[in-house]
């Protein structure tokens, strides 16, 4: 399964190293200086693509502070907020945007973004966005993937909560508004997420259902998951960063310093590069090695006309001689010619 989607310079499918993204978030702390050294970050440490966040409190609620616009959960990151509260807190204010997606380009990588509602994707084609990404969130909005899809560009939609039932009416929704280009990400809407629930063996599941790229949107804590997401076939790496978890932000808890951020572009190539093709027998970097395996040698010097024997034929490095499989049949054998100890076994020197 290919589909290959191009991005900018960028192409994405299974014959490419997968296209790490790095998402920022409200991470800045609402400091646009905070925000560059974010985008600059990440172009560092070899990130292909810095996505944003495009919402304002008042496109994502209302400012309300009833029971169920208030987060009242002792687990959440946000405990103690109202819904109104955060978001103000965490948007990335849109007069910034420009800003940092000319800074992200300065890096080379592709910046994009997640617009929350049909202003939001106004505002983005202004810009020229890319690329699109819908959050899990935001999955069964069938009225904003529609118009996501009708600007023609390349959509990636997260999975986050959704039944197969709901993946499917979006895929469905995006293809036929126009959208020629989708991919999906494999998501746990926990922040942070535990590895046992990420389920990569969803990702494979998705691709042959659904004939489309799949990637995996990774909340947990470091860079396994999405290492052995791409060893299963993910394509796409989805992951927020920070500059240093110790100075907060509202999504820090989960998300990468850019120290591990370059590990995870180092060794999801890795992983990808390793997947290879099915291989049996010598691979051209093993071709030295094979020198070094045991084979059969003369290990006493051995007169012509001697039988060869247990005691003056060993099995031993290097690999020059006969294969150890054909020890029984040297035993036995009578020395055609005198042979000197540390020679290889070969059938010419045996009658």
């Amino acid at each position: 399964m290919t589909n290959e989607i191009s991005v900018e310079s960028f192409k994405i499918g299974n014959d490419h190293p997968p296209f790490v993204i790095a998402e920022i978030s409200g991470n800045h702390n609402g400091d646009l200086n905070r925000a560059l050294a974010l985008v600059e970050a990440a172009g560092q440490a070899g990130a292909h693509a810095l996505k944003l966040q495009t919402y304002t409190a008042d496109t994502m609620t209302i400012d309300l502070r009833t029971n169920e616009f208030f987060i009242d959960d002792a687990s959440s990151l946000w405990n103690g907020s109202s819904l109104y509260e955060l978001y103000e807190r965490a948007h990335t204010p849109w007069e910034w945007h420009e800003k940092l997606f000319s800074r992200a380009r300065d890096f080379g990588m592709v910046p994009f973004s997640t617009p929350f509602d049909a202003t939001a994707v106004d505002f983005l084609e202004s810009l020229d966005t890319p690329l699109y990404k819908i959050a899990s969130f935001e999955n069964t909005d069938h009225e904003l993937i529609a118009k996501v899809a009708r600007t023609g560009k390349p959509i990636i939609i997260s999975n986050g909560m959704a039944s197969i039932e709901e993946i499917s009416e979006s895929v469905q929704v995006a293809r036929s508004n126009g959208c020629r280009q989708l991919i999906l990400l494999q998501c746990t809407s926990a922040y942070p997420a535990n590895p046992a629930d990420t389920h990569l063996r969803t990702i494979k599941h998705m691709q042959e259902l659904f004939g489309v790229q799949v990637g995996l949107s990774d909340h947990t804590l470091g860079i396994g998951v999405s290492v052995a997401a791409v060893a299963l076939g993910a394509t796409v790496i989805e992951k927020h960063l920070t500059l240093s978890r110790n100075d907060g932000g509202v999504d820090s808890a989960f998300s990468l310093n850019p120290s591990e951020l370059s590990s995870l572009v180092s060794e999801s190539r890795a992983a990808w590069s390793a997947i290879g093709r099915v291989q049996y027998g010598f691979g051209s970097s093993e071709q030295l090695s094979k020198s070094h395996r045991r084979s059969l040698y003369f290990v006493e010097d051995i007169a012509q006309g001697e039988e060869i024997s247990r005691q003056n034929v060993r099995a031993i490095r290097p690999g020059l001689g006969l294969p150890v499989k054909h020890l029984q049949s040297v035993v036995g054998k009578t020395a055609r010619v005198a042979i000197k100890r540390g020679t290889p076994v070969s059938w010419d020197y045996l009658l």
